[in-house]
């Protein structure tokens, strides 16, 4: 499902804030093994599924771990300790986390690390650059997000697409399908397939990714809604790929109302199209002179008329290209 939506690379939840980890750790025993229905490490096959598929493997970390005893943290409200006061029990925590960190890194040796949950502490106490070094060592191509207190690779805004493209040269918005990030039954409140693609679209003409959450039932199986939508998006991401896959950030909104985006060699501008496309698609201010436009996915080709440019002054008029 997550090949046939188009994605080219995956993250999972390896451990979250409640300190739960998917493969059998040797830190702890707070593990899928020892402590839960399935009764068996969680992550391998998934991680092996992804490689096997030619996807870019990722893994998610939080950096607390609330179950932990030797964490200053029980809950978000709940303290423990400052690790001013018990730095032996803090050094404690450290070598604990920083040991999943390691054995995550030499069991699966993923192609991205996706930390959270770094705001509870400095980046002196978490030892970032320690961390950092320690991770780009056993992979010197590996990524790091940014929330590593800011000593990542890329950005990563969550849930609200940007208005205005983030300042980082690199980021990803992190979107939920509903408006939970795990399994609600109750939850109902479905963006549609072409709302998303909406989004998606708006990312890529800002020069980003889209990170898709899915979130499973207990049993591991995707609830039906969810299906239809990864479905529906990856019809539409085959379709389009050379509109997606390779290119850059696009022209600004102030040339086109609707995200674009550039190929790599900046000679073919891709528009996309938002609502009704039965009309006609204006651009504005654009000098380039244009060979061909046409439709990816069937090829059809459009024709286009310039208006409103005059010989005496540099401003290139209005491009209308006939959609229909």
């Amino acid at each position: 499902m997550i090949e046939t939506c188009g994605a080219k690379y995956a993250v999972i939840t390896s451990k979250h804030h409640d300190g739960f980890a998917l493969w059998n750790t040797g830190y702890g025993n707070l593990n899928a093994v020892e402590h839960s229905s399935a009764g068996r490490d969680l992550l391998t096959p998934f991680v092996d599924g992804l490689r096997n598929r030619g996807l870019k493997v990722g893994l998610y970390f939080s950096l607390p771990d609330w179950s932990y005893g030797d964490y200053t943290h029980h809950t978000k409200t709940i303290t423990r300790y400052k690790p001013d006061r018990e730095p032996d029990r803090w050094e404690k925590y450290l070598d604990y986390y920083q040991g999943q960190l390691m054995e995550l890194s030499e069991k699966y040796d993923p192609d991205l690390w996706w930390f959270d949950g770094d705001w509870e502490h400095s980046g002196e106490e978490w030892q970032v650059d320690k961390v950092r070094s320690m991770l780009i060592k056993k992979n010197p191509g590996v990524i790091l997000n940014s929330r590593l207190r800011g000593k990542g690779d890329y950005e990563t805004p969550e849930q609200g697409p940007p208005v205005v493209r983030p300042a980082a040269k690199y980021w990803e918005l992190c979107l939920t399908m509903n408006d939970s990030w795990g399994y609600q039954a109750n939850d109902n409140h479905y963006k549609t397939p072409q709302q998303i693609i909406d989004i998606f679209t708006d990312c890529i003409s800002k020069g980003g990714n889209l990170l898709l959450d899915i979130g499973p039932k207990a049993d591991g199986t995707i609830p039906e809604e969810q299906v239809g939508i990864l479905k529906e998006l990856g019809t539409w991401t085959g379709k389009h790929k050379d509109a997606i896959y390779g290119t850059e950030r696009g022209i600004p909104y102030d040339h086109f109302y609707g995200p674009t985006a550039l190929s790599q060699d900046s000679t073919i501008l891709y528009l996309f199209v938002i609502g009704d496309s039965n009309g006609q698609v204006t651009l504005k201010g654009i000098s380039n002179k244009i060979n061909r436009i046409w439709v990816i996915g069937n090829g059809t080709k459009l024709n286009h008329k310039v208006m409103s440019k005059v010989f005496w002054n540099k401003y290139p008029g209005l491009t209308y290209i006939e959609s229909n």
